[in-house]
């Protein structure tokens, strides 16, 4: 089904162009509050494609046309990345309304629909992502209970093997702050300096645990949140 959102950029882009998925949740009230804010053209926002919470999948813009969902936006080396990626949103009322579970047809059409874009564009696993990883000082969606890592079992994402006996107690605090931004650093996450700290820091903290430790978000870096930056750090080298 398509609604046609007018908010893209006429330049038509080239399939090598795509690289990423970013899922976000609409946050808003209902379903066509959220259909009628992406095409609203003075709201300067859009997405490519909606999921609503029946499961239905309605297109807003042509995926080889940029829509305007990332916003101010960093991953790695690439800045922005409404240019580099489908955006998908599902509408969930977010925190601010009420955030609610992600019902499992909701979840399952992603999940199909995310499989035929990684085909088509050659997505790789660790290039599906969540609006607050690229965006962690601004943004929270998808939240602590989108379920990354049932995506993660189809390579839609990744996720971390079993790491037991973490100690919350780090006798370093120091060295293991630094270590862990080095290692946020090279999964890609930004908008941080590695070797100073910031209060804003905090937020990029709680984006990392809404995705992988979405039952223990404190801000806090422990040592379990230190050990899974390691192993995704670790993960394979990626573009």
């Amino acid at each position: 089904m398509l609604e046609k959102s007018l908010n893209f950029s006429k330049k038509i882009r080239q399939k090598k162009q795509i690289k990423f998925v970013i899922i976000h949740y609409t946050g808003m009230q209902s379903e066509i509050e959220s259909i009628k804010k992406l095409r609203d053209y003075n709201s300067n926002v859009s997405c490519h494609y909606l999921i609503n919470r029946k499961g239905k999948i309605i297109q807003m813009v042509k995926e080889n046309k940029i829509a305007w969902h990332a916003g101010k936006s960093k991953w790695k080396k690439f800045k922005n990345l409404n240019e580099n990626s489908i955006g998908i949103e599902l509408v969930n009322k977010g925190s601010e309304f009420g955030y609610q579970n992600f019902p499992n047809v909701q979840v399952t059409k992603l999940i199909q629909l995310c499989k035929k874009l990684k085909k088509k564009y050659k997505i790789k696993d660790e290039n599906f992502l969540g609006h607050s990883d690229i965006a962690p000082l601004r943004k929270k969606d998808p939240g602590e209970k989108f379920p990354w890592k049932k995506l993660s079992k189809f390579k839609l994402g990744v996720w971390y093997k079993n790491i037991e006996n973490c100690s919350d107690k780090i006798k370093n605090k120091a060295y293991n702050k630094t270590s862990f931004f080095k290692n946020l650093h090279k999964i890609g996450y930004r908008y941080f300096q590695i070797y100073k700290r910031k209060k804003s820091d905090r937020l990029v903290v709680r984006v990392f645990q809404q995705r992988y430790l979405p039952r223990k978000v404190t801000g806090s870096i422990d040592k379990k949140t230190h050990n899974i930056s390691n192993f995704l750090a670790n993960y394979r080298k990626s573009a």
